[in-house]
């Protein structure tokens, strides 16, 4: 009887440690493990297929490859799985990541997740999942609308755009920038701005803004609008808050002061209005081209004036872009910055990189010094953490911006910056700079 009574308090004991072991162990919220990647803001395709907001649809060419992208912070298995479906007869199709393949053969006509197998994550980083049609005996491959992951352990730190969020923003990629503190002594006094960028060989992707002079009241730099237009383009918001530039009210519309040959003059919308120029361009990639503003405000009309010089180092030769007026407010020029950012979605899978220096300001005393610090911050993709492909910081006498292309090393978000001097004033022959 004794042998019997030991043995139930044993057993008691053995119960009640391993319940109390297992109620200290946290329990892991399965929601937290299985992340749907929507193609829709996640993904690209080469032509002629194409990604919408709802996915890859319609996927016919056998020559075409979609990549999908999601950044993972830690080294884990991941099981992979699609939602998918085929709309008539049977299709095959490979999924390939982290040196792995999967083929499957689908004919599901309804939208259905479909395992594809499990790999394993060696590091952090982005994973890229690449999806191929190998056979179908319909027209079409299939319409695949997520990645499904699933992960071994909680990543609080997984990055990429969900659904919910703009898809249009997503794709295009975080825009990054560099912003100048001026001396406190210099706040109010700032009249010239002056900086340089080169964009590497190669980096020059279509798509891309290098904007070198950023101000409280619009922005100035370079773009590669298409395989054969380049542009140097100066803009000017209205103190007028709407998206439609025709709704502005013309006491407080942007005034065309004067122009330089072959500028074209126009007005922007959808990122707040005002004024716009812009000359063509053929920038090359390698070169340096300095960037030159000036505010003149009028303290009596509460007007300011701005004005906008783009020189071609090489060739020694300075262009007027444009002179505007700008009502309702007197300034110099404040919150002084410079940025990287794409605005063609699909180019959102490319690295673009461009580097800035030899940064001064001049005050309305004709005092000159030079920038040698910067801020690096984000944009809202960035700041959500949707997107982590992003850099930035010094080589040298430069500071550099990078973004888009899905590359590993990030540069943390709001980071100070300090390049070396190079204690070379611009010389600028302000009597001569051109007046058309």
């Amino acid at each position: 009887m004794k042998k019997i009574i030991s043995i139930c308090v044993t057993l008691f004991f053995a119960f009640t440690y391993c319940h109390n072991v297992m109620a200290q162990e946290p329990r892991i919220d399965a929601s937290k493990l299985r992340h749907s990647i929507p193609l829709g803001g996640n993904a690209w395709v080469n032509r002629p297929d194409s990604i919408t907001d709802e996915g890859l649809y319609n996927w016919s060419n056998p020559k075409s490859t979609a990549n999908v992208y999601v950044r993972l912070s830690e080294a884990q298995d991941v099981k992979l799985a699609l939602r998918v479906r085929v709309q008539e007869g049977v299709s095959t199709i490979k999924l390939s990541a982290a040196k792995k393949e999967f083929i499957k053969k689908l004919s599901n006509k309804a939208f259905d997740t479909v395992e594809f197998g499990t790999i394993h994550v060696s590091q952090a980083g982005h994973l890229k999942v690449s999806l191929t049609g190998i056979s179908k005996t319909g027209k079409t491959f299939a319409d695949v609308s997520d990645l499904i992951v699933t992960l071994q352990h909680p990543d609080q730190d997984i990055a990429y755009v969900p659904q919910g969020s703009s898809f249009h923003f997503g794709r295009r990629g975080p825009s990054v920038h560099l912003r100048y503190p001026v001396a406190e002594d210099k706040h109010a006094k700032v009249k010239w701005f002056y900086n340089e960028i080169i964009v590497p060989k190669g980096q020059d992707v279509i798509g891309s803004y290098f904007m070198a002079d950023g101000f409280g009241e619009g922005y100035f730099g370079m773009q590669v609008n298409s395989a054969t237009e380049r542009r140097v383009l100066f803009s000017v918001w209205s103190p007028f808050n709407t998206e439609d530039p025709k709704s502005i009210p013309d006491s407080m519309r942007i005034k065309l002061v004067k122009s330089g040959d072959g500028v074209h003059i126009g007005e922007f919308g959808n990122e707040g209005s005002g004024g716009q120029s812009y000359m063509r361009f053929t920038w090359k990639a390698g070169q340096a081209y300095a960037f030159l503003l000036s505010a003149e405000p009028d303290f009596a009309k509460k007007t300011t004036t701005y004005t906008a010089y783009f020189k071609d180092v090489e060739a020694g030769k300075w262009y007027l872009i444009a002179s505007f007026t700008r009502p309702q407010k007197a300034t110099y020029l404040t919150n002084l910055y410079s940025f990287v950012e794409n605005f063609e979605p699909e180019n959102g899978d490319k690295i673009r990189r461009a580097l800035f220096t030899n940064q001064w300001i001049g005050d309305s005393n004709g005092i000159w010094q030079e920038l040698t610090h910067a801020i690096y911050t984000g944009d809202a993709t960035a700041n959500a953490n949707y997107r982590k492909d992003y850099a930035g910081g010094t080589e040298g006498n430069k500071f550099y911006l990078q973004n888009g292309g899905f590359f590993d090393n990030y540069t943390r978000l709001k980071s100070p910056f300090d390049r070396k001097a190079t204690g070379q004033k611009p010389v600028i022959d302000f009597k001569n700079l051109p007046n058309k």
